[in-house]
């Protein structure tokens, strides 16, 4: 799979999860995928403050983002 592909299919998953965070508030943006196996994350708006971003991040988004690019082996939000 290519960069590209790697980074739309990431995209597909953040497209799929940004509703729930609206939802509530708040937002994710991509920053950066590395080496093709390690995303970089924004939690945004209410996600920023919220206690449970951090469980939110790995049960949510790191799960949805690996169904939709398998090799992706972290997920990190830089603040």
């Amino acid at each position: 799979m290519t960069t590209e592909e790697i980074k739309l299919n990431v995209e597909k998953a953040l497209d799929e999860i940004r509703p729930f965070l609206e939802s509530d508030g708040g937002n994710i943006s991509l920053i950066d995928i590395e080496d093709n196996k390690h995303v970089k994350v924004r939690l945004e708006g209410a996600c920023v403050g919220c206690s449970v971003n951090q469980m939110t991040l790995k049960a949510g988004v790191e799960t949805t983002i690996k169904k939709y690019a398998p090799q992706i082996e972290t997920v990190v939000n830089i603040a």
